[in-house]
């Protein structure tokens, strides 16, 4: 296995018998060991590294772990971008993209084998264009799957923010935030739905005891049916609109 480094700007591009693998350097100040892991949504490796250290630290580190970073993408789903006439899960069911060109509002409509999205406007334009239509699509989804939980808990969240996070589908902050990645609008309606009563179990239990896993029995009697969905299918999500 022939391995050949080439540092640039916080970025590491190893080749590795004969393929190039782009790996990210992110420094943090907190960080006090090196970090390797696989970003599912960029399809790339990401090591953190702590801001004193040598960045040959991190090539080294690196260099003893290229077999555990082959294997690892090696099980990462092929990226799925958005493109004219690509197909992606829209609620669970398929949904093909026509690009229309000219001006106007992006419309999506349901035939019979799935979804249509056409999305107007310039060829360059359509991944930004789909992938913000997306988040909003998001948002209104669980905004009201939320509503729907909070108020049977008789609790209210102080923020509901849409992000796209690597390691998690949603969460609960201390205060009272609670944060969704948008990639949930891909799935069924049943796995938005329990992600949204996780999170604002959360708001009445900061935990994962008994009593908070009472209270998503309660408000979701499908969770570990999501959950399952989840797991087995979370990561073909993270390659939607990838395009690497």
């Amino acid at each position: 296995m022939r391995v050949v480094l080439k540092r640039s700007h916080e970025l590491f591009v190893a080749r590795v018998s004969g393929r190039k693998i782009p790996v990210v350097i992110k420094r943090n100040s907190r960080a006090r060991r090196l970090i390797l892991r696989i970003d599912e949504a960029l399809g790339l490796p990401v090591i953190t590294i702590p801001s004193r250290m040598a960045l040959t630290k991190g090539e080294d580190f690196l260099r003893e772990n290229l077999h555990w970073v082959e294997n690892r993408l090696s099980r990462i789903s092929p990226a799925v971008p958005f493109s004219d006439g690509g197909v992606f899960p829209l609620r669970g069911a398929p949904c093909r993209i026509v690009h229309s060109g000219g001006r106007g509002l992006i419309e999506v409509k349901r035939e019979p084998g799935g979804w249509v999205l056409t999305v107007p406007g310039q060829p360059e334009f359509l991944i930004r264009r789909v992938t913000e239509w997306l988040k909003r699509e998001a948002r209104r989804d669980i905004e009201t799957a939320v509503q729907k939980h909070a108020r049977a808990v008789g609790r209210r969240p102080n923020a509901v923010r849409i992000g796209d996070a690597k390691s998690r589908w949603g969460s609960c902050s201390a205060s009272g935030v609670l944060t969704f990645s948008w990639r949930l609008v891909l799935a069924p309606p049943f796995v938005l739905d329990y992600l949204a009563a996780h999170e604002v179990a959360h708001l009445r239990e900061m935990n994962h005891g008994p009593k908070f896993w009472a209270l998503v029995e309660r408000l979701d009697g499908r969770h570990r049916t999501a959950s399952a969905w989840l797991n087995t299918h979370g990561p073909a999500l993270a390659a939607i609109g990838r395009t690497t």
